[in-house]
């Protein structure tokens, strides 16, 4: 995928994984049917197979289409590295790992192996046989050594002599020379080679380094096209010069996945920080999970391997060369516009506008005018978000500013509006959640520059990541009074993730919302215990209570004959207790529509069980990230935005926060976008009561259907400036 989410700035998919979202309060009562629940590893590989699906699919811009494949590999290096990695650690270390589907831990690791050995296959037949081939004929050659004649090798030898060999470090393996540590992710070359003086064969090791291209551009040939060879391909047939004078015997590429989980006892640290930071130089030590081979390595060499890293003959995985198609993502920065989706410009939200055209914009009296709802990516992230913070470091009339950090970028203008806050001298509190997965060392970058700049920088609760998306500006009026303006997000504050994340954020000034904030605040920085909100459903106190309370009234009005109806939009659900209530929903005659990117746990359309909840997916150029929560209420619907999935970790082990809307307009638009997911005529996946998803995405004539976020950017884009601000 969450991840939250892990992205770089090639618009990465992909699920946030934590590989201890097993456990979990829930006791079954017996009182429905068992086996009712979709297995939550393949349903994430489902996930993922919708993403390869998108790289299958001829209808979409080709580059866009390489984008998807490697979206692809790295979503499930990260499955590996957490989701298997955590499974296999408790596995065999007899920590009990409870499972509600009915089968043992080694059964689900076991149905894991095969369905991932599976798609990975797909993943490099795609590749292969639908987007190379298509990428050639656009004139984009992704060449072997093979296919180079002598001139062309004449001169990718010159750019390997001066560019590639100085860098290389080949490794023997001998008694004087044990077998090297393979780093994960890295590709490697495996080389046998014979001393042709004494006739013994020995093994040597090449790392490809990182730190070069992926896929070495070629030297124009004037025929105009784009043609490059992988790094590794290139190295091989370049051996010789690694090891003169020996014969070259034979070489194959690998690469290994290891576990970097990270466990810290939060209890026994005395410094949480200096704890990580040990813990992360541990990460890259974890043992192998994985091990990635090309079709043709032979028997020797590959019971070496399995010998020196431990792996089973389950883990190995044997597919045609080039590995580590995550590489593909140099390939989507190809400038070829026509190839890739039509760019569009996030617009200014309507209700952030200056109050005449051309003047400047004041964000406070905008967000003081009325509650403003704004939908990234698009609407600017940057006119939104990124200017409310920004403004507010520079407001003389700004007193303090309180903010939470999950993951940010790595040129952060959030993070500097809060220096050049503080070093203004407001009052500014961060909250910095440094265990966010794989953004831990940058975000102890950020914590330790925000207390050097006089930032008052703490980590939340002991136990609990602090995943909520919450802003507080405290202002000063004219009259002397003091305004609270606050911001909810259901996403990072990350102007990067903001541009390929789609997600809601509300502004308000509502007094209640600023004092719901302010204590929320004081329970994270101090030792508040505060259980009562009003316009908030916060985690881990009350948020699953919260919702299934909701949940229970729409079952009662559809008991009474009264109008109900739940909608929820997020990206993964398992929780069972949620999941049993929309069961209960269902079987009183509650209408239930799901739209779930992810992960979802729940059999929908299963006779007498949820015979009435309903499971779309939405997958595209933008990754479908807002967290939405709608109930009819008898009519006076309940709508809430905010950071949480339905996971155990997210409604346990994590501090969430769901806002309440208000303003009609923006449940309007809320229900708007829920008609739009739902729609049989918009392009989705369909999930069916076995887990399968389906996908339906042409018209019966084989015309493409409608794509959710074409329309939402078209409607978002036609909107203009109310009357009341002319």
């Amino acid at each position: 995928m969450d991840a939250d989410i892990t992205i770089d700035d090639t618009g990465l998919i992909t699920e946030s994984l934590d590989d201890d979202d097993y456990e979990s309060a829930w006791v079954d009562d017996g009182t429905l049917p068992g086996n009712r629940y979709l297995d939550r590893e393949l349903s994430w590989l489902a996930f993922n197979t919708r993403v390869l699906e998108l790289a299958e699919d001829p209808q979409l811009p080709l580059l866009e289409r390489v984008n998807f494949l490697a979206i692809f590999a790295s979503n499930l290096d990260e499955f590996f590295m957490v989701r298997v990695a955590g499974l296999k650690r408790r596995i065999a270390t007899g920590i009990a790992v409870p499972t509600n589907i009915g089968r043992s831990p080694a059964e689900v690791l076991s149905s894991i192996s095969a369905r991932a050995h599976e798609l990975q296959d797909r993943h490099a037949l795609a590749f292969r046989e639908l987007v190379k081939p298509a990428l050639d004929d656009a004139g984009i050659h992704i060449e072997t050594w093979a296919d180079l004649g002598q001139d062309d090798r004449d001169r990718i030898d010159e750019v390997f002599t001066h560019q590639i060999f100085p860098v290389l470090m080949p490794l023997a393996v001998d008694p004087a020379h044990p077998f090297p540590y393979i780093s994960g992710l890295s590709l490697n070359l495996s080389v046998r080679v014979r001393n042709p003086k004494t006739g013994k064969v020995q093994f040597a090791r090449i790392k490809v380094p990182s730190i070069l291209p992926r896929f070495v551009k070629l030297p124009d040939d004037e025929r105009g096209l784009l043609r490059f060879i992988p790094l590794e391909d290139l190295i091989s047939n370049h051996l010789g010069e690694l090891f003169p004078g020996m014969e070259i015997l034979d070489h194959h590429e690998f690469r290994v996945t290891r576990n970097e989980d990270v466990e810290i006892d939060e209890d026994e640290s005395e410094n949480l920080i200096q704890s990580l930071e040990r813990e992360l130089l541990r990460r890259r030590f974890g043992p192998p999970i994985r091990l990635e081979i090309t079709e043709d390595m032979d028997d020797r060499t590959l019971n070496l391997l399995i010998r020196e890293l431990g792996v089973t003959e389950q883990e190995v995985y044997r597919l045609p060369a080039p590995l580590d198609l995550g590489g593909l993502f140099e390939v989507f920065k190809i400038d070829r516009p026509s190839l890739k989706y039509r760019k569009h410009l996030p617009t200014t939200s309507t209700a952030l506008l200056p109050a005449e055209p051309g003047g400047e914009s004041n964000i406070f009296a905008s967000i003081k005018r009325r509650d403003v709802l704004v939908h990234h990516p698009y609407e600017s992230f940057g006119t939104s978000v990124q200017a409310f913070l920004e403004q507010a470091a520079a407001d003389p009339s700004v007193l303090a500013i309180k903010q939470t950090l999950y993951r940010t970028s790595g040129d952060s203008p959030i993070v500097e509006a809060l220096i050049d806050a503080a070093q203004a001298g407001k009052a500014v509190l961060a909250l910095v959640e440094i265990k966010a997965r794989f953004d831990e060392q940058a975000n102890i970058t950020w914590a330790r520059k925000l207390e050097k700049a006089g930032v008052h920088v703490v980590y939340g609760l002991v136990g609990l990541k602090t995943h909520c998306k919450l802003a507080l500006v405290v202002r000063q009026e004219s009259d002397g009074s003091l305004t609270n303006y606050s911001h909810v997000g259901t996403g990072n504050y990350n102007p990067k993730t903001s541009r390929v994340y789609e997600d809601l954020g509300l502004f308000t000034a509502d007094p209640v919302v600023g004092n719901d904030l302010t204590r929320l605040f004081n329970e994270l920085s101090g030792y508040a215990i505060e259980k009562k909100f009003k316009r908030l459903l916060v985690a881990p106190l009350h948020l699953r209570k919260g919702l299934i309370k909701r949940i229970k009234n729409e079952t009662a009005a559809a008991l009474a004959g009264r109008p109900s109806g739940i909608r929820i939009k997020l990206n993964s659900i398992v929780d069972e207790q949620v999941i049993d209530a929309l069961y209960r929903a269902s079987q009183a005659g509650v209408s239930v529509d799901l739209v779930v990117r992810g992960i979802c746990g729940l059999k929908p359309g299963v006779p007498g069980l949820s015979d009435n909840i309903r499971v779309r997916s939405i997958l595209g150029r933008y990754l479908e990230h807002s967290r939405i929560f709608r109930f009819e209420n008898g009519g006076e619907p309940l709508t809430y935005i905010g950071s949480a999935d339905m996971m155990h970790r997210n409604l346990d082990r994590r501090v969430e926060a769901l806002v309440r809307l208000t303003d009609p307009e923006h449940l309007s638009r809320i229900d708007s976008i829920f008609d739009l997911a739902m729609a049989d005529s918009t392009s989705s996946w369909w999930l069916e009561p076995d887990g399968e998803w389906t996908r339906h995405h042409l018209a019966d004539d084989g015309t493409p259907l409608p794509d959710m976020q074409n329309v939402t950017m078209q409607i978002i884009s036609a909107r203009r400036r109310p009357v009341a601000a002319r």
